[in-house]
């Protein structure tokens, strides 16, 4: 009886030993995937004053100007969620409106589909387009902390 139970002290030991290596194992792969969220779109938008770059990523991030990501609000993340939904038709049929005479602005949006540029006159006829310039001026004052 003596043998049995020092087999099974053997065993124990040896079965804990295993599973403390395997959760070792198993942390030091999670290190290695960090797995990124994926970007929503960049947008640029240029003309009258600086040039506005914003790099909005699914995982509720903005990078405004090549600056350093940072949180945006759940509003915020939604209305861009939605924009990169209803601008992936117009991406996928590569939409490129030419800068016409006076305009202020001229946006240029890249996502997974495609590239679309539009001046800012081009959003009375087209309603997405407008949603983007709006965005673009919301997040580059609320999330961005820039003037319009």
């Amino acid at each position: 009886m003596a043998r049995a139970v020092a087999g099974l002290g053997r065993w124990v030991r040896a079965r804990a030993g295993m599973l403390a290596m395997g959760v070792v194992v198993a942390v030091l792969i999670a290190g290695c995937f960090d797995v990124q969220s994926a970007d929503l779109f960049l947008l640029t938008r240029t003309g009258q004053g600086k040039t506005l770059t914003m790099l909005v990523n699914d995982g509720g991030t903005i990078r405004c100007n090549g600056g350093k990501a940072k949180p945006i609000s759940n509003t915020a993340l939604i209305t861009a969620r939605d924009l990169s939904d209803n601008l992936a038709t117009d991406a996928a049929g590569k939409l490129n409106i030419p800068k016409s005479p006076g305009e202020v602005y001229y946006y240029r949006i890249r996502l997974q589909q495609g590239t679309i540029a539009f001046p800012d006159r081009a959003s009375a006829g087209h309603k997405v387009l407008a949603q983007a310039e709006l965005f673009a001026a919301q997040a580059a004052q609320q999330e961005c902390g820039l003037s319009g």
